[in-house]
């Protein structure tokens, strides 16, 4: 998992081959105009989501994980709170993994919570179980999903 702030994003390019142009998307939309929906920034290999959020209570929000895509989680209208465990320590399987969804559920607590402001950014690996949607009330933010 990496926490940064969404200038600084650039930074971790050397990590994958799309986080660049990821993070160029990023630093050059300007993120609280774009509509809802998917914006493709790579084929099939990469998009955001620019979603709108009901918001979870840490009880309600549901810890889960990827095979396939890296997520870059950026809140835009408030601070969201997330959670997360090292997927080698995810020990109560809620949903199995669905590979045409690349997801799979937990109900286990997270061991650690971090708020994210608004334009700071979350990355979470297929290693890091997170549990994103932690905030009240409507929330509007944006997914990348990056493949590995």
């Amino acid at each position: 998992m990496i926490v940064d702030d969404l200038k600084n994003g650039m930074k971790y390019s050397s990590l994958n081959p799309r986080f660049a142009k990821a993070f160029e998307f990023l630093n050059n939309e300007n993120l609280e105009a774009l509509p809802l929906g998917k914006v493709v920034l790579d084929g099939d290999d990469m998009w955001a989501n620019v979603v709108e959020i009901k918001g979870n209570t840490a009880e309600t929000a549901i810890m889960e994980v990827h095979r396939n895509f890296i997520d870059i989680q950026v809140p835009v209208s408030k601070t969201e709170r997330f959670g997360w465990k090292a997927l080698d320590k995810l020990t109560e399987p809620k949903e199995a993994y669905n590979a045409d969804k690349d997801c799979a559920f937990f109900a286990d607590e997270a061991s650690l919570f971090l708020d994210l402001k608004p334009f700071e950014f979350a990355v979470f690996f297929p290693e890091d179980g997170h549990q994103p949607g932690i905030v009240e009330g409507p929330h509007k933010k944006i997914i990348i999903k990056v493949r590995v």
